[in-house]
């Protein structure tokens, strides 16, 4: 499942052909993904502009002319792609950069057709059919179910040591499984916990509460944890994401980043840590794959 840098990549891609546009025409093909498509969906959305495209943890949220919020989420397998008939033919009149060409999936996952009212094509394409569209008033945005409980932005200035040592406190949960906790930080998953713990060099295993002092201030442990969760997303980002199955960006191209991973998915090999020995261990933890060096990470 993509988590919070190849969904921000995809809102990057998105950013120039829906803000400041208008849904000319929207095609709805199905009555439900993951759950069944909002009440004349297709109709409410046409003619209506997009005021503003952003992300919050690993949902797309389109601000809309009119009041109400466009609610995305990719799923397992869900995809937009951007197609114009002409790669010269700008008529939005902003640099599209890499995200203005077709691609290859099977047009009988298509789902959503956004016609813009400029003359591009954004398409929703998804075989599995696990990601969704809601269509939330702005009012009720923040105490939607959905958005209401979601932890700070590891990104913004929200994500601290004392943050974090004030969450931790007291908690016999595992490190792992306490950022992983989108009550706790929001948009991060599986691949990009495993490569920050290993960065900040601590045990998936370590109990959340060593972030914390007896008295409640941070640790040293907490002000590397932040900065290795900073800098590991920046560094996905720059690079495009990841992409190991379904991930690709709105013009078809895969991410990078899989290409610098640490320790997901290299069990066994030897860690890249200069003068470790150690090799690169995988353990389940409440049922997913955790990959860590247990020599180097304490």
């Amino acid at each position: 499942m993509p988590e919070l840098p190849e969904v921000e990549i995809v809102r990057r891609g998105l950013e120039p052909v829906l803000t400041s546009a208008r849904f000319a025409h929207v095609e709805q093909r199905r009555a439900n993904l993951r759950f069944d498509f909002p009440e004349r969906f297709a109709r409410r959305l046409s003619g209506r502009s997009v005021e503003r495209l952003e992300r919050r943890a690993k949902y797309l949220v389109a601000h809309l002319s009119g009041g109400e919020v466009l609610l995305m989420h990719l799923g397992m397998t869900g995809r937009f792609t951007v197609h114009c008939k002409s790669r010269k033919d700008k008529p939005w009149g902003r640099p599209l950069g890499n995200f203005a060409l077709t691609t290859a999936a099977s047009a009988k996952h298509d789902h959503i057709v956004f016609h813009m009212e400029h003359g591009a094509i954004v398409t929703y394409n998804d075989p599995r059919r696990f990601g969704f569209m809601l269509l939330v008033s702005q009012a009720e945005l923040a105490a939607h179910p959905l958005i209401r409980e979601l932890g700070v932005e590891p990104l913004g200035p929200a994500l601290t040591a004392e943050y974090l040592a004030q969450r931790a406190a007291g908690k016999a949960v595992d490190l792992k499984a306490f950022l992983a906790d989108q009550r706790i930080v929001a948009g991060l998953g599986n691949i990009y916990v495993c490569e920050a713990l290993f960065r900040a060099g601590l045990s998936p295993k370590r109990p959340a509460a060593s972030l914390a002092k007896k008295s409640g201030m941070p640790t040293v442990r907490a002000l590397e944890l932040v900065e290795s969760v900073r800098a590991v997303l920046k560094e996905s980002v720059a690079a495009g994401g990841s992409s190991l199955r379904d991930y690709r960006h709105t013009d078809g191209a895969i991410g990078a980043f899989q290409e610098s991973f640490a320790v997901y998915g290299r069990q066994g090999q030897p860690c890249v840590s200069t003068g470790c020995q150690g090799n690169v261990r995988r353990i389940v933890q409440r049922g997913r794959s955790t990959f860590f060096c247990p020599k180097c990470q304490r």
